[in-house]
């Protein structure tokens, strides 16, 4: 399993020209399933995610995790971080799980963040989406399931 996950100001998302959904200061996670990622995947990241020490504390140094500041999580699925460019010009996305199966751990992975996080706002799967971020920072992290443990 794959994220980017940015700390945000705002983050929101717009579907079809209307507000979707948004939060404020927090957390947005973009998060690609991978062919044959597990609950295990999911538990990896989400831990990661809102344990990352990437907030500032009272000395402006990065000390605080998501729980500390009682942020908010926005949690987008997005294949195309599974996309492969190592040939040709056409990213392969042959990594990605199928939509069936990549909605359950989405899904499972939103579930286990509302049950730690005060606020998660989420996209909508295999939608067409507009995001709009303020990056704070910018702060960009990559995480990969299968590269940490």
């Amino acid at each position: 399993m794959r994220a980017v996950i940015q700390r945000v100001d705002h983050a929101g998302v717009r579907i079809n020209h209307q507000e979707f959904s948004s939060i404020n200061q927090g957390i947005l996670v973009f998060l690609g399933v991978e062919v044959g990622d597990s609950e295990k995947d999911a538990d990896y990241v989400l831990e990661k995610s809102i344990n990352l020490r990437i907030f500032e504390d009272e000395h402006d140094k990065m000390n605080l995790s998501l729980l500390d500041v009682n942020g908010s999580m926005m949690v987008v699925s997005q294949f195309t971080l599974l996309g492969n460019c190592t040939k040709g010009r056409r990213p392969s996305f042959t990594a990605a799980e199928e939509p069936k199966i990549a909605n359950k751990l989405y899904e499972y992975f939103v579930d286990k963040a509302k049950e730690k996080i005060n606020h998660v706002s989420t996209g909508k799967f295999q939608e067409m989406m507009k995001i709009e971020l303020i990056n704070n920072g910018p702060v960009t992290i990559l995480l990969d399931s299968r590269k940490n443990f």
